[in-house]
């Protein structure tokens, strides 16, 4: 099993920044990938980025690349989502998940979730 706990969400103005944290405990974190997701009012749970167990293999969504970075830091068993620029659109509720291999864009893929942090991008 792997705890996954999220933190950082907030409210923000357009053109301002947040970063997600995501923290594990249980199994080792280090021999999952992650992915950050996101979900809107109404809408499908989307992709955002992934990065692999190494953290030298990283994808993101076309909405959100050069303005979002993923990163982990394996020895504090953290994950991280860096986001600038943000924009009204990127309002969602954002969830960390463990993948077993290297990452996914696909949701049913990955065995474990946080509970989500909310994320309001203000116009």
């Amino acid at each position: 099993q792997v705890q996954l706990v999220e933190s950082g969400g907030g409210l923000v103005q357009a053109g301002g920044s947040l970063r997600l944290s995501c923290a594990a405990s249980g199994r080792t974190f280090s021999s999952y990938g992650m992915g950050w997701f996101r979900q809107a009012p109404g809408k499908e749970r989307e992709f955002v980025a992934g990065i692999s167990w190494s953290g030298t293999i990283t994808e993101y969504a076309d909405s959100v690349r050069g303005r979002f970075t993923i990163s982990r830091d394996n020895a504090k068993s953290t994950g991280y989502l860096q986001m600038n620029s943000l924009k009204p659109e990127d309002t969602a509720v954002y969830y960390c998940a463990a993948h077993p291999g290297t990452w996914s864009i696909r949701v049913h893929e990955y065995d474990y979730w946080g509970q989500g942090t909310q994320v309001t991008v203000s116009s």
